[in-house]
């Protein structure tokens, strides 16, 4: 099929730039299909702010990178209404989140005031500056990188900031062979520079559009929030996955099975997802730090416990 061209395209060629990395590539393009933001963390050199950039060359959409550092102020986010001394009237100047790609780079390295600038743009796709609304173009979607949180100088994303990303992901150092191969790519010349466009933000918009139209049975939905209803109910997390978290992974889900060219969802679908969407969503108990225990393992048991449903054949 067509979708299953253009998806094909745009990840072989993110993979010029980003060597033996597929899982995450896939990963990045649910959430773009699925209208969400992305947020990497690793440590510095992997190739997250190159990845960011791949995307938004590849789909030929415009590519705002903002340098998050202490001093960065709201309204470098959103922009500022100046006042035009010969018309009499404050004129809107756009600030950098507007675009289609956003690269937060190293999002917890600036305060919290600034970090919530975001929140309005990544929910609603769009800004408020004096008291006027101004729409982002579409396809819109933050790349948030961060650094792990224990690095010197960092700010810890509060939950709000946090339940706004779809998917947290780490790239992780790439294979000795894989690094070969990146060496090679790089010692020829710079392949990002030379990529180049396989679609444009107009197909990409119309792909997001379908993905909403994929059919996910009514058990499937039960079965999804049985598992956020364990969340908030487990004595070893203090805060569960919020009604956005289940909105999150059903359209996760149906980006899922569309990338994997079905026009309906089955579990597999929500097991592929599941823990990149949910897990940066809990907060652990204190017991359960105390005890070395991990968002991903009570995921995983929560996950055991509840009944996969029996879907009717199709």
């Amino acid at each position: 099929m067509q979708k299953q061209k253009v998806l094909g395209e745009i990840v072989r060629n993110i993979e010029k730039v980003i060597v033996g990395k597929r899982e995450v590539i896939e990963y990045a393009m649910i959430v773009l299909l699925s209208e969400g933001h992305l947020l990497l963390e690793d440590v510095p050199g992997v190739g997250k702010t190159t990845l960011a950039n791949a995307i938004a060359k590849s789909i030929d959409c415009g590519f705002n990178r903002i340098q998050f550092t202490p001093d960065t102020l709201p309204s470098d986010i959103t922009g500022v209404s100046v006042y035009n001394m010969q018309s009499g009237q404050f004129e809107f100047t756009p600030g950098a989140i507007m675009n289609h790609i956003i690269l937060a780079d190293e999002v917890n390295r600036t305060s919290p005031k600034t970090q919530a600038s975001l929140l309005e743009a990544m929910e609603e796709k769009q800004i408020s500056v004096d008291g006027r609304t101004y729409p982002l173009p579409s396809p819109f979607m933050v790349i948030a990188t961060q650094n792990p949180i224990d690095y010197l100088g960092t700010y810890n994303l509060p939950e709000a900031q946090l339940d706004r990303f779809l998917m947290k992901l780490s790239i992780g150092y790439p294979s000795v062979a894989d690094e070969k191969r990146m060496a090679d790519f790089y010692l020829k010349q710079s392949p990002l520079k030379s990529l180049e466009p396989v679609t444009d933000g107009k197909t990409v918009s119309a792909l997001q559009e379908e993905v909403k139209t994929v059919k996910i049975h009514k058990d499937l939905i039960s079965y999804i929030i049985g598992i956020m209803d364990s969340t908030r109910n487990n004595p070893g997390i203090a805060l569960g996955a919020s009604p956005r978290a289940t909105l999150a992974l059903i359209r996760a889900s149906q980006a899922a099975a569309y990338y994997a060219d079905r026009d309906y969802c089955i579990p597999d679908d929500i097991l592929k997802v599941i823990h990149p969407v949910i897990t940066h969503r809990l907060i652990l108990s204190p017991e359960a730090r105390l005890n070395k225990l991990t968002a991903e393992k009570i995921l995983d048991k929560i996950i055991a416990l509840a009944q996969v449903p029996i879907l009717p054949a199709l």
